[in-house]
């Protein structure tokens, strides 16, 4: 089955919320909708290079799945850069783009998004950094907050009442601790006390004393943790381990998908901690056929691509001129992705369906599957 399907199964809802109007570019049902394509290639980074062929490849097929619309798909370079991505996208909107997917770096997705603000033409970024998002820019990239709603609402079903937050002081740390605080509000859950920490060895290990103290001291019965998996988690997760701070003795919650890195779920204070996962069936079934299309695994990301195509295709198929306007692209039924449901919203952020894993005996296991629509628990 392919996705294309799953995103066109759900009803169209044109009445949901908007940005202004019909912001965005009206296209001919019965003619092949123009769509641009913005990648980082040429940006003298062979991983930009791997993952920008990627991104085509997950777009190409995706077209090749839709049956009833055709995209006429053009490629662009971004070199990863601002001015590079402000010109492609110029270009592609010279060439009659009604509709930009891509790019992927934050900078160069806001520039492209500025750069045909005038043009009335809408950009589907792969970027997850929700401060670039609004206006004619929509991100696709998971974010922070998305995990943070589901978790807290899983922890808060659970009992739990009063959390602490743990983050690194570095930007990214202080995104995720405000996306933290912001679902613990939402989901009713008392912020208990947030602690920092220094990216550093020293400065972990410095932390973590103090961090255990708080911990006991405010009655926090769950911990959430910004840290990452390939930098301050292990050592992070040691030395509260070392101060009595684990699944045991809190609520251990995860920010980042910790089964990242698979030495991760072997360390002894994550047992029994909570992180969320894409829908695995989805996600599992999305590397499967592009393995057997292109005899290699896909790039993480480049299931965006393909969410990117199969949610145009779907609104295209509808055969409303109307489709790739903000009020088609925000519609409450969502879509069907490479890793699950999905929905872009009026801010220009996103929301995903995510499954709760817990680490149990060193393995992980799922025990909330990801929402299959979004009524129901998650959201």
């Amino acid at each position: 089955m392919s996705f294309a399907a799953l995103a066109a199964c759900e009803p169209v809802s044109l009445s949901g919320p908007s940005l202004s109007g019909n912001a965005g570019q009206q296209i001919d049902p019965s003619a092949p909708v123009p769509v641009a394509l913005l990648v980082p290639m040429q940006s003298g980074q062979s991983s930009d290079t791997l993952l920008a062929q990627d991104f085509e490849k997950a777009a190409r097929l995706a077209i090749g799945d839709l049956s009833n619309v055709k995209i006429d798909l053009k490629v662009y370079n971004t070199a990863g850069t601002e001015a590079q991505a402000a010109s492609a996208a110029t270009q592609a909107a010279n060439d009659g783009a009604k509709i930009i997917i891509g790019p992927l770096f934050a900078n160069a997705a806001n520039a492209a998004g500025v750069a045909v603000a005038s043009r009335n033409i809408n950009v589907l970024a792969f970027s997850n950094n929700a401060s670039i998002a609004g206006g004619n820019v929509f991100i696709l990239g998971a974010t922070f907050q998305n995990t943070a709603n589901r978790l807290s609402q899983f922890a808060k079903r659970q009992g739990r009442n009063r959390v602490l937050v743990v983050h690194a002081d570095d930007v990214a740390g202080q995104v995720g601790r405000d996306a933290i605080v912001r679902a613990a509000d939402r989901s009713g859950l008392q912020v208990a006390g947030i602690q920092s920490y220094p990216l550093s060895q020293q400065g972990i290990v410095g932390a973590a004393q103090g961090i255990a103290a708080t911990a006991q001291s405010t009655g926090a019965d769950t911990t959430f943790m910004t840290a990452n998996p390939a930098s301050d988690l292990p050592l992070l997760s040691s030395a509260l381990g070392d101060n009595g701070i684990n699944g045991a003795s809190t609520m251990l919650l995860g920010l980042s998908r910790w089964s990242a890195q698979p030495q991760v779920p072997a360390l002894p204070a994550l047992q029994g901690g909570y992180f969320t996962l894409a829908d695995r069936a989805l996600e599992t079934n999305f590397q499967k056929r592009y393995s057997a299309a292109y005899g290699a695994n896909p790039h993480p990301l480049a299931g965006l691509a393909y969410d990117a195509v199969a949610a145009i295709g779907a609104l295209a198929g509808t055969g409303s001129p109307d489709a790739l306007t903000a009020g088609s692209l925000t519609r409450n039924s969502g879509f069907v992705g490479t890793q699950g449901i999905f929905r872009l919203r009026a801010d220009g952020t996103n929301e995903r369906g995510l499954a709760v894993a817990q680490i149990r005996d060193q393995q992980v296991v799922v025990v909330e599957q990801a929402p299959k629509n979004f009524s129901g628990a998650g959201f």
